[in-house]
């Protein structure tokens, strides 16, 4: 039944069951998104790569990687050097230095001579060989070839190739297999 036009009741009513109305409880009002900003992977291996390449420049260019010249005294024996902590704590620093110089030398030389290799520092690796990761092909029309014949082991792309498949003479299945390198050699 429609409302009688001077009737409020209906409009209180509406009013009642607005949910937009409702106070909602379990949403902070001062709630705002964080502005931190996340990375994508390009961004971080970039970021790591420069930051090597920072590392290594600079160790190259300081006096780190070069060690300390003896004094013209103590290679003479006029000084004799009293052990200290000063002296064991620089030696522990300078070994550290060279060590990490070492590392970041072959892992620079095995980049640069044989590309990409995987590493913590280094994601990016030469493709998969193994088998499974391989895409196969279709003998006859060279089109992805999900199917195999088991009775001639040609790869074949759908049903209409099979049915050439199937219609090949004796010797032929053994050709496509021997171009495909797959043949059997029995003697």
């Amino acid at each position: 039944m429609a409302p009688i036009l001077g009737d409020d009741s209906h409009q209180q009513l509406l009013d009642q069951l607005d949910l937009t109305l409702m106070p909602r409880p379990f949403r902070n009002a001062h709630w705002r998104p964080s502005q931190r900003r996340n990375k994508n992977i390009k961004q971080i291996v970039a970021e790591a790569s420069r930051k090597e390449a920072s590392v290594l420049a600079t160790q190259n260019n300081s006096g780190s990687s070069t060690p300390h010249p003896q004094s013209s005294a103590n290679a003479t024996g006029a000084v004799t050097p009293l052990p200290g902590a000063a002296q064991v704590q620089s030696n522990i620093t300078q070994a550290a230095q060279n060590l990490s110089t070492i590392v970041l030398e072959r892992n620079l030389q095995a980049s640069l001579s044989s590309g990409p290799i995987a590493t913590y520092t280094n994601i990016e690796s030469a493709p998969s060989l193994h088998p499974a990761h391989q895409k196969h092909y279709c003998d006859i029309t060279g089109l992805p070839a999900p199917y195999t014949d088991p009775k001639s082991r040609l790869r074949y792309h759908n049903a209409e190739v099979f049915q050439v498949v199937r219609s090949l003479p004796q010797g032929v299945a053994e050709k496509y297999l021997e171009a495909r390198g797959a043949h059997v050699v029995l003697k």
